[in-house]
């Protein structure tokens, strides 16, 4: 047996390739803020910008020219409260956003994903109500949930096609589902970010989205990075109640993770290439210690290898262009 006879030309190795990545499978995140004709670099995360809702048609425009399969959608509003309730105002950042992107000629060929937290719209950057219990602040849950359905609502009536609770509050899926249910918008998928740990890879993304902690951290809510059996009861509770796909967070420290929910629940799933990823692997391109299209075009191989339908990536125009 000689197992190169299959390598030997590009031609082989495409004929007999087992995974196989599209533009169609990758999502690329938008940061959407006021303001017109604002493009604000974001600094630990070089390519990627906070967009005006201008700016975010423009980009939606070039995704789908490119064959992306969608958008997820954050917002930075202009002001922040104790509740976070620019979340589910009408006139929300993201709010504004969906009905922008809906009335675009890109809006048919893209998926529009609105993520649902509270941390970008909180004064105090965590993912629901807070409390204090002696001397301790902590995060309340039950409250927290009741505005998350209320948000999910306000950005599917908006225009989103899926909405993707992200915060990992117990319960907030049902609570979605059945605010989605009584506004009448039963058709709208969830997208349950179903394992969400708490990991030191969202520093970035902090910077992008405004909505680092002011206070402690989020290891009360979000999953502890040690523990496989307990991400499986987290998705199986979500698609319980009520959740279509599930989000895997991180992808690339977390494949083991992403495998195991592959092998175990037959559901769309996407892996989320988060902001640390996305910055180490730009550090390196920078310093010239990896080649940048072919580690780009890996690092996604890979999570499509270990069981995601889709990724969700700040490479995804990058990629796009390269797999073109």
């Amino acid at each position: 047996m000689r197992m190169r006879r299959l390598r030997r030309t590009e031609a082989l190795r495409a004929l007999v390739r087992e995974t196989t990545l599209e533009p169609g499978d990758l999502i690329y995140p938008l940061f959407i803020c006021p303001g017109e004709g604002v493009r604000k670099a974001i600094g630990s995360m070089p390519g990627v910008f906070n967009v005006s809702v201008d700016e975010a048609v423009r980009e939606a425009k070039e995704a789908a020219a490119l064959g992306i399969g969608g958008l997820l959608l954050f917002g930075l509003p202009e002001t922040k409260d104790e509740t976070g309730s620019g979340a589910w105002a009408e006139d929300g950042i993201v709010q504004q956003g969906l009905r922008a992107l809906k009335a675009s000629s890109a809006a048919k060929k893209l998926v529009l994903i609105a993520d649902v937290c509270l941390c970008e719209y909180t004064s105090h950057g965590h993912c629901g109500m807070i409390r204090q219990n002696g001397e301790e602040w902590e995060v309340e849950n039950d409250t927290s949930v009741q505005l998350l359905g209320k948000t999910a609502a306000s950005l599917a009536k908006a225009g989103a096609d899926v909405v993707a609770p992200s915060d990992m509050m117990d319960g907030r899926v049902l609570e979605v589902r059945d605010a989605l249910e009584e506004a009448g918008l039963e058709n709208t998928p969830i997208l349950s970010y179903a394992s969400k740990f708490a990991s030191a890879f969202y520093g970035p993304f902090r910077e992008a989205a405004d909505s680092a902690p002011q206070f402690g951290d989020r290891k009360t809510y979000q999953m502890d990075g040690a523990n496989v059996r307990e991400a499986m009861r987290e998705i199986e509770l979500d698609l319980d109640e009520g959740a279509d796909m599930i989000l895997m967070k991180p992808a690339m420290p977390y494949l083991d993770v992403v495998r195991a929910a592959r092998d175990r629940f037959d559901v769309p799933m996407g892996a989320y290439q988060v902001s640390g990823e996305y910055s180490m692997l730009q550090a390196a391109f920078e310093k010239g210690w990896l080649d940048r299209d072919r580690a780009i075009l890996e690092s996604l191989v890979g999570m499509r290898r270990a069981g995601a339908d889709f990724v969700v990536t700040y490479f995804a125009k990058d990629a796009a262009k390269l797999l073109g």
